[in-house]
């Protein structure tokens, strides 16, 4: 009997900490050396250099412009989207896998925080592959490995400009409506 309680409650226990730092794994975040705007342009032009990899610009979204216009002031907050044919594709030709088009397009969030630094948020794409099995695990392990170029921040190069595309403006300087995943 006791083996059996000391075995359900070591169950519980992983189970507590699991739900406990769920939302840590889930998600990773950068402070960034510079500014949201300045953080959000690199991370553009860090997804552009990946375009023999497939990787187009899809939209940049202002959330805190419309969480403003409700009468709400919120810091500055910026998504950058980006959506990757490499990826996507054998992942939406398969019945099996089309439901992870719910993690298309790929979004990187840029925001100031109210210590006054700016941060990048990512979702952990390498992690969260693995729940939905191999075929989807090797494709997201992929992309967590450019997610890091994306994230690169280096310091020694000019700031591009901030390209501000709107939904389904994919190919990095705004188009077609059925433009980007």
């Amino acid at each position: 009997m006791k083996i059996i309680l000391g075995f359900i409650a070591g169950i519980a226990l992983v189970v507590v900490i699991t739900l406990m730092y769920a939302a840590d794994l889930m998600v990773n975040e950068y402070e960034s050396p510079f500014g949201v705007e300045e953080t959000a342009a690199r991370v553009q032009a860090n997804i552009q250099s990946l375009e023999h990899r497939g990787w187009k610009l899809s939209a940049l979204r202002n959330p805190a412009k419309a969480v403003a216009a409700g009468g709400t002031n919120v810091l500055p907050v910026l998504l950058v989207e980006a959506c990757s044919t490499t990826y996507s594709a054998p992942l939406l030709k398969d019945d099996k896998t089309k439901i992870v088009s719910l993690l298309m397009p790929c979004t990187i969030t840029v925001y100031k925080k109210d210590d006054g630094k700016t941060y990048i948020g990512t979702m952990n794409s390498g992690l969260v592959g693995r729940v939905f099995g191999k075929k989807v695990g090797d494709i997201m392990a992929e992309v967590a490995k450019d997610q890091q170029v994306f994230i690169n921040m280096d310091p020694s190069k000019p700031a591009p400009p901030l390209i501000r595309t709107g939904p389904g403006g994919g190919g990095g300087k705004g188009g077609a409506v059925d433009a980007g995943c």
